[in-house]
């Protein structure tokens, strides 16, 4: 096996309270990666429109297209990469892309320490605005390009304990917030950067919610990057 350590990227740990709030920098163009250039958070969360939810009616998984498709024509899934970006320790199957094992150290949504060993995985890789609330809040309307990319853009994933995802559902900033306090403006910064960014709308509650917990940290910044938001013609959804 081939074996990296520390993770697939270089890149250094940066953590500072901010009132009772902890800005991380792990990895690059994902939740993780808060650092870059995109303005304070909140004022973008109160910029977002508010609508009500949509019905539910006509979601489905394969609306979004096959799951982790390589997009990003690396030659790796969407899965993977996450894998590759997130994880430390990492150790490869073959050559640099199918990850074998590694370490969440520590999962951000429980912040405890999470083993990952492919086939008997306890990490899930989350969509941090999940598919089916994306559904209700305008990618209904959609083409499917653009659901495709939604999909697997790395500005919406992060690696997480599977339990403490499932526990999460579908929910929103509303319903849902990681049981790990010290992760949670980062959380929602990267829930306002996917809304903004693809254009969706939230609930009145949700928009509270989001300011609520942003204006503990005021100085948070919302992260950029990840991927175009229309997936090459090449993918194909239902």
């Amino acid at each position: 096996m081939m074996r990296l350590r520390g993770g697939a990227t270089a890149t250094a740990v940066v953590m500072f309270a901010v009132a009772g709030c902890t800005e991380q920098t792990t990895g690059t163009d994902g939740p993780r990666g808060t650092a870059g250039g995109g303005g304070a958070a909140l004022t973008a969360a109160q910029s977002l429109p508010v609508k009500g939810r949509a019905p539910r009616t006509g979601y489905d998984r394969d609306r979004f297209g096959s799951p982790w498709a390589d997009t990003d024509s690396n030659s790796c899934g969407t899965r993977d990469d996450i894998l590759k970006r997130d994880l430390d320790d990492v150790e490869f199957a073959d050559g640099d892309c199918e990850v074998a094992s590694g370490a969440l150290d520590p999962d951000p949504y429980s912040g405890k320490d999470v083993a990952f060993v492919r086939g008997r995985s306890q990490v899930d890789i989350d969509h941090v605005v999940a598919l089916s609330d994306a559904w209700q809040k305008g990618a209904r309307q959609w083409d499917p390009g653009k659901r495709i990319a939604f999909a697997n853009d790395p500005l919406n994933l992060v690696a997480v304990d599977a339990g403490t995802n499932r526990a999460k559902g579908d929910g929103d900033t509303a319903t849902w917030l990681p049981p790990n306090r010290s992760y949670r403006c980062t959380y929602v910064a990267a829930q306002v950067a996917v809304k903004k960014k693809y254009g969706l709308w939230v609930t009145s509650a949700e928009k509270s919610a989001m300011t609520g917990v942003l204006a503990d940290c005021p100085g948070q910044r919302l992260p950029t990057g990840g991927n175009p938001t229309q997936a090459p013609p090449r993918f194909h959804a239902d």
